[in-house]
């Protein structure tokens, strides 16, 4: 099995340290590994898509549009 190293900032690290029977290995290694799956998932289904880039951005733009208007911004 490979080793990572972290850097993280001191405040994180002394919330870490404050729960030390959490083994934090696993929660980043399952971190990982869903981040891993989650866009391994992304990339087939983007891989069978007939939308542009441009299509992309218009979307993402109706969307961001949508919120604001929700939101009343």
């Amino acid at each position: 099995m490979g080793n990572i190293t972290l850097s993280m900032p001191d405040e994180l690290l002394r919330k870490m340290r404050m729960l030390r029977e959490i083994k934090w290995s696993e929660v980043a290694r399952r971190a990982i590994q869903q981040r891993i799956e989650d866009l391994m998932a992304l990339e087939k289904i983007a891989s069978k898509s007939k939308l542009t880039e441009k299509d992309v951005e218009d979307i993402g733009e109706k969307i961001k549009r949508g919120i604001a208007k929700r939101h009343g911004l």
